[in-house]
């Protein structure tokens, strides 16, 4: 993941109160142990969350590639012009288009957290505990493109994201990208187990 430190998103349309929230596509968690990333081994074995500002960047597939860009107080007059223009969104969010058929089939689920046990990260927006949680809700997302659209958010489908996010990271925006490593891989084939 690649993110601003100061780095919170604006509200979105719909979005609701606060609370926190991991997103799989399996429907099975419940039960939550803190474990170091494989992408990360450095790290101490941790729980994650995403507040619900910042949940709309995990409304894709697993390891769906994309670049998620928000104006911020600091962003230059010439970044919204470059960016923002066209229609004005609160946020974009960008995918490569070998990931729109599984975009339209994937089921996320949308498992609550209890927030006591959490604290802040060092990135805006995430969450982690050193303790096993149990999540608290369930909630089945079964439409990403619908949830972008209900949340006014863009989304733009392109054949690489690769230019868009070197013109991202040299800007004033506020951004995260997810799973760049996959970037220009085709997604493997639809299995929601």
């Amino acid at each position: 993941m690649a993110e601003r430190l100061d780095n919170s998103a604006p509200p979105y349309q719909g979005e609701g109160n606060f609370a926190l929230w991991h997103f799989s596509e399996d429907p099975t968690l419940g039960r939550f142990a803190p474990h170091t990333p494989v992408t990360n081994p450095e790290m101490p074995p941790l729980v994650w969350a995403i507040d619900t500002r910042h949940s709309p960047t995990y409304w894709f597939p697993r390891d769906c590639p994309r670049a998620c860009i928000w104006t911020l107080a600091t962003t230059s007059e010439r970044d919204r012009e470059v960016f923002f223009s066209q229609s004005d969104p609160p946020r974009i969010h960008v995918i490569e288009s070998t990931w729109l058929e599984r975009m339209r089939e994937c089921r996320l689920y949308a498992y609550r957290m209890p927030s006591d046990t959490f604290r802040p990260d060092s990135v805006t927006g995430y969450w982690v505990s050193n303790d096993v949680v149990h999540s608290i809700e369930r909630v089945d997302i079964y439409d990403l493109i619908d949830r972008h659209v209900d949340a006014a958010i863009e989304l733009r489908v392109t054949p690489t994201i690769l230019p868009f996010w070197e013109q991202v990271v040299g800007s004033t925006l506020g951004y995260s990208g997810c799973r760049l490593q996959f970037v220009g891989a085709p997604p493997d084939p639809y299995d929601p187990y």
